[in-house]
């Protein structure tokens, strides 16, 4: 659940338009694409990354209050990702099941040339 950015009134995630107020959520009627309204009277370009490196082609900018395509500049772009810490064997463990058919084929190789002499 969440809020509606007019009304802040308790929505459904996937809701099209809030049904308190009639606010559109979702651009287009899309469920997957989501439009950001701004909470105070400032504009939306302000604290958009898109702005700030010049790669945004929304119609309305610099003055944007509601936008499909803002993204908060304090917010990475990716989220940073957690790698496990694995041991030495896992990672040669890794490494086999991985390249197991260059495993095959260089064991293959090496018991012809024991064979061959």
């Amino acid at each position: 659940m969440s809020n509606c950015p007019r009304c802040h009134q308790k929505i459904d995630s996937q809701a099209i338009a809030c049904p308190h107020c009639g606010v559109s959520l979702k651009a287009f009627g899309h469920p997957g694409i989501p439009i950001y309204h701004t909470q105070t009277e400032e504009y939306l370009c302000n604290s958009c990354i898109y702005h700030f490196d010049d790669t945004c082609n929304f119609p309305q900018r610099p003055y944007a209050k509601n936008c499909t395509l803002y993204h908060d500049q304090s917010e990475p772009l990716v989220p940073p990702t957690n790698f496990n810490h694995i041991s030495w064997f896992g990672t040669v463990k890794f490494w086999f099941q991985r390249n197991s058919i260059w495993w095959l084929l260089l064991s293959l190789v090496l018991i012809s040339l024991v064979i061959y002499f």
